[in-house]
């Protein structure tokens, strides 16, 4: 998977972001090995103190686990991954009625283009 970063937001948010993206994605499984942070960044091209911080934030959110042996994993607690995998969910739902509000749709009328599937009616 391939690092998109650009010059809106902080560096280690972006990061953060796509690092739950890989986690949610099943790229990184539960109980999975994270590459370490060195070789993340290099990955990504950025400093490897800017991905310790999005990695700590990984590690807030509880998707992430750090052992002193074998270096950090992803949780084994899939209920936490599927909290944040809902809340993503959500927030792109608000997302797409707020926008839709702005072209002058109301909920129920986005809720109908999205059981069509974005298809043209034909």
């Amino acid at each position: 998977m391939q690092w998109k970063l650009t010059d809106d937001r902080p560096i280690y948010l972006q990061l953060a972001e796509q690092l739950t993206q890989r986690i949610l994605a099943g790229a990184y499984p539960p109980g999975g090995r994270i590459p370490a942070v060195r070789e993340l960044a290099a990955e990504a091209g950025v400093n490897p103190n800017t991905m310790q911080r999005a990695l700590s934030l990984l590690e807030d959110q509880r998707l992430v686990v750090t052992n002193r042996t074998s270096g950090r994993t992803v949780t084994e607690n899939t209920q936490a991954i599927s909290r944040v995998r809902e809340q993503q969910a959500k927030d792109l739902a608000k997302q797409y009625v707020a926008a839709m509000e702005t072209l002058g749709y109301g909920p129920q009328d986005a809720a109908q283009f999205l059981q069509k599937g974005g298809k043209d009616d034909e």
